[in-house]
């Protein structure tokens, strides 16, 4: 990885009798995001987090707290933070591969956390091999290891020079789609209505390109720290109308027609729809100039 990036954790990779160094790196991160402090209106001061006993209202200093288990209303089981630590399965550092599965067989539902793997130092043809016999094999691999003090499940796939280690929510913690799901009703859509939807989504076919898409949330609160900053309020977004069924043909028919007219305008290409997105581009680089001067909310350090 470039210099500045720390590894987040450093240990073996291992399949069958093979075994390379690897290093872990954080693949998405959020440093870049404005955040804010929570302030007190009245005095224009930031206000600090206290822990507070809650029968006798006093403050906790950090020494005197600990974990503990409700087992009843306002009764706990108190455990030591070494005895947490004590539970921790041991770990030897290492990725074990248990299988390689086809890439489809894992519910991207189970995702949880995106990190970069690389070989570290000595054992990069190991590390080679195996990423190019995946790649070959069109699979990916399951191993398990302790990552930041709790056993983990790892997807290990493909991705360019390296891979990607992605941490798996265990079974318990994903919701059932079938209970999210229950209450919908049954509705079957056919005919003309049908059709007007899937030619709507059939002008609109593209593909993945993360770099044409901005943070709309994250420009606008650049703006909206500019406009305070200049003493300017900004215009209040329009309220989004839902289609109701009474109307959903009329609005599909409008869309299918929008979309045949603007089949014959030029296309916007990813690099022209980056260069289009300036204006947001030049706000948040204001925002975070004023940041860097105390003048507005901070961002957080990379």
């Amino acid at each position: 990885m470039p210099s500045g990036h720390r590894a987040q954790w450093k240990g073996f990779l291992r399949f069958g009798e093979v075994s390379c160094g690897v290093a872990l790196y954080t693949a998405a991160s959020t440093s870049e995001r404005i955040t804010f402090n929570t302030i007190n209106k009245a005095t224009g001061n930031r206000v600090n987090r206290i822990f507070i006993d809650s029968e006798t209202e006093d403050p906790v200093p950090k020494e005197l707290q600990t974990k503990g288990f409700e087992i009843d209303n306002g009764q706990y089981i108190i455990i030591d933070p070494e005895e947490v630590a004590a539970t921790i399965p041991e770990s030897n550092k290492t990725f074990e591969v248990e299988a390689f599965i086809p890439c489809s067989d894992v519910d991207d539902v189970y995702f949880d956390k995106p990190y970069y793997l690389t070989p570290d130092k000595m054992g990069g043809d190991a590390f080679a091999a195996l990423r190019d016999g995946m790649k070959k094999s069109k699979v990916t691999a399951i191993a398990r290891t302790v990552l930041f003090r709790r056993m983990r499940t790892v997807l290990i796939r493909p991705h360019g020079k390296g891979l990607i280690a992605t941490t798996l929510n265990y079974d318990y913690e994903v919701r059932s789609s079938k209970k999210a799901f229950e209450g919908m009703p049954k509705i079957k859509i056919e005919g003309e209505m049908l059709d007007l939807a899937k030619h709507i989504i059939s002008t609109k076919k593209g593909e993945f390109d993360p770099a044409a898409f901005d943070d709309r949330y994250e420009a606008a609160l650049a703006d909206l720290v500019k406009a305070k900053m200049e003493g300017r309020s900004l215009p209040k977004p329009k309220k989004v109308e839902v289609s109701k069924p009474n109307n959903l043909l009329a609005a599909l028919r409008e869309s299918a027609g929008m979309m045949k007219a603007a089949d014959n305008k030029p296309k916007r290409t990813a690099a022209n729809a980056n260069k289009g997105t300036g204006r947001e581009r030049a706000a948040r680089g204001e925002a975070s100039k004023a940041a860097s001067s105390g003048a507005a909310p901070r961002r957080k350090a990379s």
